[in-house]
C-alpha cells in the first residue's frame, strides 16, 4: 500500500470570480450542500495549516455514504490527490480529486469526538467542540439522516503519517495559506464538511482557522464525467 506524498501538485485553471457560489466556514463550524452531477468544488486553505473534515453522500441514496476502506482498496494508497476517485459503499464513484496544490490528504484519522479526546489527551476536555458534533448538528437539518450516517471521513489538508510499525501519528501540516483540493461529481452528491476546531494537537497547528469552499459550474470536456 503505497504512503507517499504527491510530488507534482496539480492547479486549477478555473478562476474564483467564475464560481457560482462562495462561502467561508469559520473554524469549528460546518457546512452540508447538495451538488449537481459535473459541479466542481474547491475547499481551500485559507491560512493554511487547518483540517477540514468531510464526508460525502450519494444525494439521490443518502444511506450510501462515502467509504474510506473502498477508494484506499481500489487506489492502492492510503492518501488522497489528484486522481483519486472517491467511492461510496455502494462502489459506486461519487467525485474525483482534479486538482490539489497541496499534495496529499488523510482518509484514515477519522473526525475527532468528545470520547476520543478524552482517550487521547485528558478526561477535561470532554466538553470541548468537535467534528463529530458538528456532523452531528448539520445532520440533524435533514430527516433523511441519523448518526447512523456518520463514517470514516476525508481530512483535507491534515497530515496523518503512518510509522513503519503501523501506527497513525497526527503531525504539523503540510499545507499553506491558499492551497486546495478540487473535486467534481460524478453523480448528485451531499457534501457535509466539519471545519475542524481541534486544539489537543498540531493537525490545526493549534489554532483553528477559517475554510473557504467555491463551486463552478460544469462546462465543455472539463468537466466530462
Amino acid at each position: 500500500m503505497m504512503s507517499t506524498i504527491n510530488p507534482n501538485p496539480v492547479t486549477s485553471s478555473l478562476k474564483p470570480e467564475d464560481a457560482v457560489y462562495k462561502q467561508i466556514i469559520p473554524a469549528g463550524e460546518g457546512w452540508l450542500y447538495d451538488l449537481k452531477q459535473g459541479q466542481v468544488l474547491r475547499i481551500v486553505d485559507v491560512e493554511g495549516n487547518q483540517a477540514v473534515d468531510t464526508l460525502f453522500y450519494s444525494s439521490e441514496n443518502p444511506t450510501d455514504h462515502y467509504s474510506a476502506v473502498r477508494t484506499i482498496s481500489n487506489q492502492g494508497n492510503i492518501y488522497l490527490t489528484t486522481g483519486s476517485t472517491l467511492l461510496a459503499e455502494s462502489g459506486q464513484e461519487l467525485l474525483r480529486i482534479t486538482a490539489d496544490t497541496c499534495g496529499r490528504h488523510d482518509t484514515i484519522g477519522g473526525a475527532c469526538s468528545a470520547q476520543s479526546n478524552t482517550v487521547r489527551y485528558a478526561h477535561d476536555k470532554l466538553p470541548m467542540h468537535n467534528c463529530r458534533d458538528t456532523f452531528m448538528l448539520m445532520l440533524s437539518e435533514r430527516s433523511e439522516y441519523t448518526k447512523r450516517d456518520l463514517a470514516p471521513n476525508v481530512n483535507f489538508f491534515m497530515n496523518v503519517p503512518v510509522t513503519p510499525e503501523g501506527e497513525l501519528t497526527f503531525a504539523d501540516g503540510i499545507s499553506g495559506p491558499g492551497r486546495y483540493v478540487e473535486l467534481i461529481a460524478l453523480v448528485p452528491v451531499t457534501v457535509l464538511i466539519s471545519n475542524c476546531p481541534q486544539l489537543n494537537n498540531p493537525c490545526n497547528g493549534y489554532n483553528p482557522t477559517p475554510a473557504e469552499v467555491l463551486i463552478w459550474e460544469a462546462k465543455g470536456e472539463q468537466f466530462d464525467v
